[in-house]
């Protein structure tokens, strides 16, 4: 079923709109918005909801192509259908020069819908939407409670945060024993309880009451202890596909007990950072949990994270790599001064530090940095090279091809 909202200031004709949907189907509304928003609410809206249509309202023709050039830009190739009170030819000429071919007048009849929502499929077959939906989603799993992921997932969650272009949340899901709030010293009220009860009805001015802002990181916590509440799959589905439309990275710290909700996580996490420490216990159940994933054919995705590393462990790297079956991602070296500084300030350690560098080379390695715009130097480079190439016999069409490829 396609996904759309409605820009509309006249109410009645949006309400018009919206009974006929529900008796034709095809398309569930997510959001409708009551006024022409401005650019950043446009984008929050379409960010949240992931519509693929919007429909849209001619009260104002300048202010409703202002709208709609602003989502084209946002989301190229989304399709919008106008709606208005009566037919107006001129107005659907001024509609037509700007690309925008769909118009549907009131009173509104169920076939003149089903017809433009049918060329509307047809369109988004043939070019789907460009639309961002982030593919980095990392889950901090630990090995037994007290190796220090939540720390691990706080600090590498700030670091990542710090790079260009890079919004970033922090998921608290262990409902047992959730340290983020108290790490951090926050003070909202709701938490990922709050969120998973309103997943189905979320949007862009919800979400920032849920979530607290530090800089390009938000933090959405645990909440008070609640050991009986329980997520549901379908909450946290909904929640995930929010979340991947509104940031560019999204950590989830888990609390081990391998809930629902948990498996669920990491089953649409690019990785699974499996934290231990060299002693045994915690190696144990390592490798008790490796096994286990790996029965869920997430095996391929975890990675060890050797947490509180020093030279004079009893067992050292190779050895704990030989017990697990599985290669060391990072080896964090341990910091107990640091952290507990840190942790006391409610805030993550000294980025100079020795942990704090490890913390920063590992958020580096989440996210894949966008390549750099052409200088003018490479842009004469290329072009003297394609005059080079230009000449060579047989050369010509392949560097044409790499041209239009890039």
């Amino acid at each position: 079923m396609l996904r759309g909202i409605i820009v509309s200031p006249d109410g009645e004709l949006a309400d018009q709109l919206v009974d006929l949907i529900s008796q034709v189907g095809l398309i569930a509304i997510t959001r409708t918005v009551d006024r022409y928003p401005s650019p950043e609410d446009l984008k929050k809206a379409m960010r949240a909801h992931g519509p693929q249509v919007i429909f849209l309202s001619l009260a104002s023709m300048e202010r409703a192509i202002e709208t709609a050039q602003v989502a084209e830009t946002a989301v190229p190739g989304i399709q919008i259908i106008t709606i208005n009170d009566e037919t107006n030819p001129q107005a659907l000429l001024d509609l037509m020069r700007v690309g925008i071919r769909e118009f549907i007048g009131s009173p509104f009849r169920a076939q003149d819908l089903i017809d433009s929502l049918s060329r509307v499929k047809e369109n988004l077959q043939r070019k789907p939407l460009a639309s961002f939906e982030s593919e980095y989603i990392y889950s901090f799993l630990p090995a037994k409670p007290g190796v220090g992921t939540s720390t691990i997932a706080m600090n590498v969650s700030a670091a990542a945060s710090k790079m260009e272009n890079c919004k970033v949340i922090l998921v608290d899901l262990d409902l047992n024993s959730g340290m983020q709030r108290f790490m951090m010293k926050l003070d909202n009220e709701f938490c990922i309880t709050d969120a998973a009860e309103n997943a189905l009805k979320m949007d862009e001015a919800w979400w920032p009451k849920l979530v607290t802002s530090i800089g390009d990181l938000d933090v959405l916590h645990s909440g008070r202890l609640n050991p009986g509440h329980r997520i549901e799959p379908t909450q946290m589905r909904q929640l995930v596909a929010f979340m991947r439309r509104y940031y560019r990275l999204v950590a989830v710290d888990l609390s081990g007990n391998m809930e629902k909700y948990s498996i669920e996580i990491m089953e649409e996490s690019r990785r699974i950072f499996l934290v231990t420490t060299s002693e045994l216990t915690s190696l144990h159940l390592a490798r008790e949990r490796f096994n286990y994933l790996k029965t869920l054919d997430l095996g391929d995705r975890i990675e060890l994270v050797l947490n509180r590393s020093h030279k004079r462990a009893e067992i050292d790297i190779r050895q704990i790599e030989d017990l697990l079956g599985l290669p060391v991602k990072i080896a964090l070296p341990n910091d107990y001064q640091g952290v507990s500084r840190a942790v006391t300030a409610g805030k993550p350690v000294d980025a100079n530090s020795d942990l704090g560098r490890e913390f920063k080379k590992l958020a580096s390695s989440l996210v894949e940095r966008e390549p750099a715009p052409p200088t003018e130097k490479t842009k004469q480079k290329h072009s003297a090279l394609s005059g080079i190439l230009s000449i060579l016999p047989g050369k010509g069409s392949l560097f044409a091809d790499k041209k239009s490829i890039a």
